[in-house]
């Protein structure tokens, strides 16, 4: 009898499931299962390598190696596997190692809060109903930023500032190559960033299906190889995430439109692309396809990052229509059809025909299917999972994290809410603070921003004194022939503390940190002003602004301190 010991069964079921995927392979015999022990003993004949066997049970996302020579109770020991009742853990159980977390979901959030859960000792079941990663790295940060990029040197070819001196030459798009090269990347990081890392922790089980609770303290799990899995646990991370918003209009359901994920899959660019939408992923795109040879029509309700300083949208907008790209302000589509292949939009001024339609229109939390009621759990109206700054819900020992909740969605934040979350989890007293946060946006030129604009801080009652620094007062943008945009500081009046920084700027992103940094630390801009900055790089731009409020910068030398 060959002996292997197997984790993350939760009950005679899990036993009895493993049992038959065990006689399923060919040249066993027969197999025993213990739940009890965490065991299993099979009967085999002579040649089947015991790795066939642990193929069969990490298949239906248990875990499985050959068994040692310890007895089996000092293995569990040694494995930290031994179980508690079902329930709240105590102080005593947590240092022992004996919390048991259920996080439902494998994106930035869940693998934050799994890795710092394990590294304080519990051991942790992760449910993935899908694609291990999550979000970001299968169809959102890591693809449309490789797309984004590739249409970035498209462009470059096609037109620069320096085409006098280096001729331009008008790019041939093999999508399809595009598309090879972006998908290795994706599954690369996939790999070595989320299946390698949960492979290599052994307090972490893994199970593929779809959860639902079942009440405040278990879970009932519907496998993707068949069959179902109670997970009794002690706390409990949702962190689901989110999917693309669709927006009531008529004629669209039914017709094959894309949303992000459809678009950054896409075999080919379409000759004409239609994009509603005014928001991150909307501006994106279009200007990324634009790029690579679409058409494209972008219809805003309002205006471009209609939420943001109004300048921006404006900038943004006159470097779009540069470009060609039809931006059409406070404009919706009363229609959608569909017919010989083409997309008819209806809008005020006609209609506009395009080969596809890309909604983007905002992400909505994927919190519908988990049976959140039988936990105790409440939800906001449009659907995001009520947290306080703890990232607890409601229901006593439920956290939850990222995209599901109305957290900002961004990755970087899921996952600074993941570790938060585990901490608290396991024993801790952690919260997470929002009011430094950098955000960006990755157009041509890039929008990047940080803390308060002067609408946001009139709204918060503080009397604010700003400055906008248009870009061909930066050495760096002038070097670069490039000076689309501008830097704009917002400061507290009287005392001139720091509150906010907006960029519209060729690598804005790359400025924005510093910006952070000094609001954080409570910097004035006396205070960024005087600091030393390297010369002829964008970033040098911030020291500039915030000379503007007590000089002409017009009237310095190139690097005046």
């Amino acid at each position: 009898m060959t002996p292997l010991d197997i984790t993350g069964m939760t009950c005679e079921s899990c036993a009895a499931h493993i049992k038959h995927a065990l006689e399923q392979v060919p040249g066993v015999r027969s197999a025993e299962v213990s739940y009890a022990e965490g065991s299993a003993r099979v009967a085999l004949d002579a040649g089947l390598s015991p790795d066939a066997l642990i193929t069969a049970v990490t298949g239906l996302g248990y875990r499985a190696k050959l068994a040692d020579t310890l007895p089996k109770q000092a293995q569990r020991a040694f494995l930290g596997l031994e179980r508690k009742p079902v329930g709240r853990a105590t102080a005593a159980s947590h240092s022992a190692g004996g919390l048991h977390i259920a996080i439902l979901g494998s994106g930035g959030a869940a693998m934050a809060a799994a890795l710092k859960a394990t590294e304080n000792g519990a051991h942790v079941t992760l449910v993935e109903r899908g694609t291990l990663g999550g979000t970001c790295v299968n169809v959102g940060c890591v693809p449309s930023k490789i797309l984004i990029r590739a249409a970035h040197i498209a462009q470059l070819r096609r037109v620069s500032p320096f085409d006098a001196g280096v001729p331009p030459a008008s790019p041939t798009i093999l999508r399809g190559r595009l598309l090879e090269q972006q998908q290795r990347r994706v599954e690369e990081l996939r790999q070595a960033k989320y299946e390698s890392v949960l492979a290599s922790n052994p307090a972490i089980t893994v199970l593929l299906g779809e959860a639902r609770f079942r009440d405040g303290h278990s879970l009932t799990v519907r496998l993707n190889a068949g069959g179902e899995q109670l997970v009794a646990f002690d706390r409990c991370l949702i962190a689901t995430g989110a999917r693309a918003a669709v927006p009531p209009v008529p004629g669209l359901e039914g017709t094959p439109y894309w949303t992000s994920t459809e678009a950054l899959a896409s075999e080919a660019i379409p000759s004409r692309l239609a994009v509603i939408g005014s928001s991150v992923v909307a501006v994106e795109l279009a200007q990324a396809f634009a790029r690579l040879g679409s058409r494209v029509t972008l219809l805003a309700r309002s205006t471009l990052l209609f939420r943001e300083d109004p300048a921006i949208g404006e900038a943004l907008t006159a470097a779009f229509r540069a470009e060609g790209i039809e931006v059409l302000e406070h404009t919706e589509a009363s229609r959608v059809t569909h017919r010989d292949g083409k997309f008819v939009l209806t809008i005020p001024s006609g209609e506009r025909r395009a080969e596809r339609l890309l909604i983007a229109t905002g992400r909505t939390p994927n919190t519908r299917d988990l049976a959140l009621e039988a936990a105790g759990i409440a939800i906001y109206a449009h659907g995001p999972i009520r947290i306080d700054p703890g990232m607890r819900t409601r229901a006593q020992d439920i956290y939850a994290a990222g995209d599901c909740t109305d957290q900002p969605q961004f990755v970087y934040v899921a996952a600074a809410a993941g570790t938060r979350a585990a901490i608290n989890m396991t024993g801790g007293n952690a919260t997470l603070h929002l009011t430094t946060l950098p955000r960006v946006i990755f157009t041509d030129p890039q929008v990047a921003m940080v803390g308060l604009n002067g609408q946001q801080a009139h709204h918060s009652g503080i009397e604010t004194d700003s400055r906008t620094l248009t870009l061909d007062n930066v050495p760096r943008a002038l070097v670069n022939f490039d000076t689309r945009g501008f830097i704009k500081m917002v400061a507290e009046a009287g005392t001139g503390r720091l509150l906010g920084v907006q960029a519209v700027a060729p690598e804005a992103g790359e400025l924005i940190q510093t910006a952070a940094l000094a609001i954080h630390h409570r910097m004035t801009v006396s205070d960024l002003s005087s600091q030393l900055f390297p010369y002829l790089t964008m970033v040098e731009g911030l020291k500039l602004a915030a000379q503007t409020f007590s000089k002409d910068v017009k009237q310095l030398s190139c690097c005046a301190g």
